[in-house]
């Protein structure tokens, strides 16, 4: 690849000293040659700032309050000046060499507007968990479909990136919502253009006790639920959303219920 497109990736943060440093050493790691990083504190009281003090210069970094992640994600698309856009949590991590088979893939498909890869789950400590999730989400990636996607979401977030061109057509983020975001996000995206789907690894996505996975689980399945139907006039998709929003909550309840075993919880 002669010429490297510019990538911007935006890192909304509130709180996180615990696990931005990865987050952000997972970013610079790449050792991408056209890379734009950029992070939007939300205000942080934490060591997040003293933190991102010492990456002056590697990277740009605000800290104002704000009205949530989403508004925090529009912030820095709004500074963004990259072709190719994507954000990442500040407990995420991406897997290595990520950006160059990102950036390759838009560059030898220059029809296609966004693409995901697979993603791993991790716990506190890095460690890989909650596999079954993980090869179920691959599985149906390969059978991805934008009627797949009205019934589950089988997109990981932190492995997805989008042109930046998308915004002036679909808009940004809808800051008023604070759980599903990113699903909103691509069913509006999806019901213009078809997903490319990487068979590598391109993040991993972590989940603890406090995380809005491991504690708004059923509210957030119930929200993708209640957008899938905005997006669709189909009975019968509509209906599978709901079996597989029961089902997925259900694995979600036992697998909670299982770590809570384990950490000593009554």
């Amino acid at each position: 690849m002669t010429k490297f497109p510019k990538i911007t990736i935006i890192t909304p943060s509130l709180n996180q000293g615990q696990f931005i440093e990865r987050t952000i050493m997972s970013v610079l790691d790449q050792h991408y040659p056209n890379l734009e990083y950029i992070v939007m504190d939300g205000g942080s009281k934490d060591e997040t700032l003293d933190i991102l003090a010492r990456f002056e210069g590697r990277l740009r970094w605000i800290s104002a309050p704000d009205r949530g992640q989403a508004d925090a994600i529009n912030k820095g698309l709004r500074l963004a000046s990259g072709d190719i856009v994507a954000f990442l949590n500040s407990d995420d991590v991406y897997e290595p060499g990520t950006f160059e088979r990102v950036a390759r893939y838009f560059v030898d498909h220059p029809d296609a507007m966004w693409l995901t890869g697979k993603c791993r789950i991790i716990d506190e400590q890095d460690r890989e968990v909650r596999k079954c999730i993980t090869v179920y989400k691959n599985l149906l990636l390969k059978w991805y479909s934008y009627s797949l996607l009205l019934v589950t979401n089988p997109i990981s977030q932190p492995a997805t990136f989008w042109r930046r061109r998308l915004a002036d057509e679909i808009g940004l983020f809808n800051p008023e919502e604070h759980l599903v975001m990113d699903y909103d996000y691509w069913l509006r995206i999806g019901e213009k253009y078809p997903l490319a789907v990487l068979p590598t690894y391109s993040a991993r996505f972590r989940v603890y006790l406090t995380s809005k996975t491991s504690t708004f689980f059923l509210t957030t399945f119930r929200r993708e639920l209640e957008l899938a139907k905005s997006h669709s006039t189909s009975p019968l998709l509509n209906i599978l959303h709901h079996l597989s929003y029961l089902a997925i909550a259900s694995v979600y309840q036992i697998m909670n219920m299982r770590a809570d075993r384990h950490r000593g919880r009554p």
